[in-house]
């Protein structure tokens, strides 16, 4: 497991799911929804996803969601955890295709990679 995806609703298995389509990589991510969780339920479901799987990184949907909250109070305990939030499939694609890249450097360019593929057409 290299990171952990967490998300509202099905968020999470949807996006790993085009992961695994498209790479048959989606084994690398653990999937977490908050789906009837409060937030000290996520933060749980979350440190046990890292505890299990031994990820640096978290991946979120939103800036301001209860994923991100829940992260946001854990990684106070868990040096070395990454939080990237806001995330889309390009983003997660980049990083999973970098296999034997630090998962930290491997976030940066996927980084970079997800803000270029948000684009706009038409007026």
């Amino acid at each position: 497991m290299r990171a952990i995806v967490a998300g509202h609703g099905t968020f999470a298995s949807g996006i790993v799911s085009a992961v695994e389509q498209i790479t048959g990589r989606g084994q690398q991510f653990i999937a977490v929804s908050n789906t009837g969780l409060c937030l000290d339920d996520i933060q749980g479901a979350l440190a046990s996803a890292l505890d299990v799987s031994h990820a640096r990184v978290i991946f979120t949907d939103l800036p301001a969601g209860s994923c991100t909250m829940a992260v946001r109070r854990m990684i106070r305990e868990r040096p070395g955890v990454l939080l990237v939030t806001g995330i889309n499939l390009s983003l997660l694609l980049d990083f999973v295709m970098q296999d034997d890249t630090d998962p930290v450097v491997a976030v940066q360019a996927a980084l970079e990679r997800g803000r270029a593929s948000m684009v706009v057409y038409g007026a």
